[in-house]
């Protein structure tokens, strides 16, 4: 049947181009073969029936992965317009065998032998583009152009099909003569596959038969060789067994610039070509028009008929048949852009490559998660798409609750469907903002973690309580125990909390512990918020707080160097906030326990305010803190403060103290702004301060007051300028917005005001009246 030699028809093509795909289909229809081979896994013959189900919607993908290692997979995409799924499509509609004949995925997925390590190593293999050597042959500097010139813009009937197939495979022979079959052993293990089903198929239809393969492999199909030289290159191949599915896969994962070797560059563009009934150019003008005006650009009719135009009138000044790609982009951005490239780029980006997310039957083979996961999408509305898209929570409601489950059950499992992101609604725990992008990779990631278990919620709780098994520092199972609450995976807690109570008694770095305890207490906190029982979590952060307690002390004396005494100011910040939080969320009833904690806590941080040889950033930050507690009296805190910066205290030591007690962010400004008395006395010791220990301490004073907001920052400079004493007696000559004594008469205005909007009762709509 192949007119060049009597045998079977073999069709070279361009994986994923249209041009190829309209010819096969001319030339299936004009040869009426018996029976159709197409390059694939041989793996995949027990699925090609599902091309005929409806609900396969290219563009999808065979997925092959190793039974007992799913991470070791391949995909075989094919979108509407591959060469490859037309000539599917024809054999199943023809009622002819359709078989894949590439090398077995059980042996491309199997490990490789060992390498022998006093054998010398390959040298460097540069791949061979074919398409490339042609085009500049034909000089073109665009391989793109050149393949849309020659075949994608070309005309006539099936014996034009033909020929083109014809002269494509005489030039890849060409090519392989002149540049050799490209070094690849694989490719030669591959190749000797595809001879062998071809004769197996000879055997069967004689030479009534169609193979569409990719026009490098021509050639090397037509090559006359032994049937013995083939067998000894598939003779003793690794082997291992695998598992085949249909999956979905998307048009950005068809572009080349996603790391698809056989990609394009433009699948969005190819698909318009391949499925437009006539005038390509004016349909993909028309498109990108309704794109831009629903992107709230001016864009009228007369625009897209003033575009096809130039687009037309730049193809016919550089010879080209019709006009490319490259045509209708620079038109579209002369004429609807204004010659700007921004809208352009979402052109390319939505249009030009695209979407698209393919659809497979439900009848297609899943492991039982995937079947479990695509329950659960539909009956929380969650359809998978490939466009990335924001999804705002609120987790008060029960379908959203729902959904948050579902994307963080996943997100412990490794399926990355779902991204937590900041809110643009607000902050709030009953809040969630989530990114959303389904890639075909994420089949496999569901392929693996059926390992687990055959529902979300079991697998999620199984992984939940093999990590914590596995965990060694108490940080990682407080980090595992806050994803589990916001799972909703109540039954992986127990196996949790007894690991962290374990790694916790046998965990004597208070550090380590540190760390621990704000992951703890933000989990108490959403566990009160999705209505989970947290009392197991509140003991076992109790007895973490506990024991911070009595070891704190002693670790912050121990004479740490600066890093490890910044390191450790940050620690009691964190403690300080989750006792906070473990004191205010009361989950056994018992509001004395949470006293009780936090007065010993109080206690630990007065210790760290008056104990020798505690570094000054801690000894500033317990201060600070004690302070803003109302626990530490002002007139303490100035004696305090004193002490730090006297005469006998380092210059590097005092400014630490500084940054503990106002840095850091901590609002450590607007307190010296409103006491004075604080700020003369950081006055006087920077005034005293001698010039070469200025030198030293100025980077860190320059960080501590450099983190004021600038209305701070000129206040402080206007109280410093007048200097101590400067006050004047009149209101008016003060800082604005600052009077030297408190007024009564407005202090009681302004409280009678806040007690009334404190005490008034909600009014019908829920706020006050």
């Amino acid at each position: 049947m192949s007119p060049a030699s009597g045998g079977p028809l073999l069709l070279g093509v361009r994986h994923h181009g249209p041009g190829s795909a309209r010819a096969v289909r001319a030339a299936l229809d004009a040869a009426a073969p018996l029976a159709v081979l197409v390059e694939g896994p041989p793996e995949g013959d027990a699925l090609l029936a599902l091309a005929d189900d409806p609900a396969m919607r290219p563009p999808v993908a065979l997925l092959a992965h190793a039974a007992d290692d799913p991470n070791r997979a391949a995909f075989w995409p094919f979108a509407e317009f591959s060469p490859e799924w037309v000539a599917i499509r024809w054999a199943r509609g023809a009622g002819v065998p359709v078989r894949f004949i590439d090398l077995p995925a059980a042996h491309s997925l199997a490990p490789a032998p060992a390498v022998d390590p006093d054998a010398p190593p390959d040298g460097p293999r540069v791949r061979l583009d074919p398409l490339a050597v042609l085009a500049e042959t034909a000089g073109y500097e665009d391989p793109e152009r050149w393949w849309e010139d020659v075949v994608e813009h070309r005309g006539g009937g099936p014996g034009d099909a033909l020929a083109a197939f014809t002269a494509l495979g005489e030039a890849m022979e060409a090519l392989r003569e002149a540049y050799g079959d490209d070094g690849d052993p694989r490719e030669a293990v591959r190749e000797a596959h595809m001879r062998q089903r071809t004769r197996a198929a000879r055997r069967e239809f004689g030479d009534d038969f169609a193979v569409v393969c990719g026009a490098w492999h021509v050639p090397a199909l037509r090559a006359r060789t032994t049937v013995a030289a083939d067998r000894a290159l598939l003779t003793g191949l690794p082997k291992v067994k695998v598992e085949t599915t249909w999956v979905p896969w998307t048009h950005r994962r068809l572009a080349r610039a996603g790391g698809y070797g056989a990609g394009i560059t433009s699948p969005g563009w190819y698909a318009h070509l391949f499925s437009a009934p006539d005038r390509p150019v004016e349909r993909w003008l028309t498109r990108i028009a309704g794109l831009l005006r629903a992107e709230d650009r001016q864009v009228s009719p007369a625009h897209v008929i003033e575009a096809v135009r130039l687009a037309e009138s730049l193809a016919a000044l550089r010879g080209r048949p019709l006009p490319g790609l490259t045509e209708t982009l620079e038109a579209v951005r002369a004429v609807m852009c204004d010659g700007s490239d921004v809208p352009l780029a979402l052109i390319e980006d939505r249009l030009v490559v695209g979407d698209v997310l393919g659809e497979v039957p439900d009848t297609a083979p899943v492991v039982p998660l995937q079947r479990d996961l695509t329950r659960r999408q539909r009956s929380l509305r969650l359809r998978p798409e490939a466009r990335r898209r924001e999804l705002e929570l609120d987790l008060r409601g029960d379908t959203d609750a729902a959904r948050s489950r579902l994307l963080h059950r996943l997100d412990l499992l490794g399926i990355r469907w779902g991204v937590p992101t900041a809110s643009r609604a607000g902050t709030g725990t009953f809040r969630e903002t989530w990114r959303l992008s389904w890639e075909p990779e994420l089949s496999v990631r569901v392929a693996e973690a059926g390992v687990w278990g055959t529902t979300v919620e079991a697998a999620a709780t199984a992984r939940a309580e093999a990590d914590a098994a596995r965990a060694t520092e108490p940080v990682e199972i407080t980090a595992l125990a806050e994803r589990c609450l916001l799972a909703g995976l109540s039954g992986a807690l127990p196996a949790v909390l007894r690991a962290l109570a374990d790694r916790a008694a046998l965990d004597h770095d208070v550090v380590r512990l540190a760390k621990a305890l704000p992951a703890l207490a933000r989990s108490l906190r959403y566990g009160d918020v999705r209505g989970t029982d947290g009392a197991a979590l509140a003991d076992v952060a109790a007895g973490i707080a506990e024991r911070i307690c009595v070891a704190l002390p002693a670790a912050c004396a121990a004479g740490p160097d600066a890093d490890a005494a910044a390191e450790l100011r940050t620690h009691v910040d964190g403690v300080h906030a989750a006792i906070g939080l473990l004191t205010d969320t009361d989950t056994d009833g018992e509001a004395g326990n949470g006293d009780g904690l936090r007065e010993r806590w109080s206690a630990v941080l007065a210790t760290l305010a008056g104990r020798e040889g505690v570094p000054g950033v801690i000894r500033g930050r317990a201060v600070r803190l004690l302070l803003d507690e109302g626990r530490l009296p002002a007139g303490e805190t100035a004696r305090l403060m004193g002490l730090a910066l006297s005469p006998a205290t380092a210059p590097a030591e005092a400014a630490g103290w500084i940054e503990g007690f106002a840095g850091g962010g901590s609002g450590g400004g607007t307190l010296l702004v409103h006491d004075e008395r604080l700020l003369a006395l950081i006055d006087t010791w920077l005034a005293s301060v001698p010039e070469r220990a200025f030198v030293d301490v100025l980077p860190l004073l320059r960080r501590t007051f450099g983190a004021y907001e600038p209305g701070v920052r000129r206040t402080l400079g206007e109280l410093v300028r007048r200097g101590p004493g400067g006050r004047p007696t009149g209101a008016a000559e003060g800082p604005e917005g600052f009077a030297p004594l408190l007024d009564p008469a407005r202090a009681d205005a302004a409280a009678e005001v806040a007690r009334l909007l404190l005490t008034a009762a909600p009014g019908p709509n829920g706020r006050a009246a």
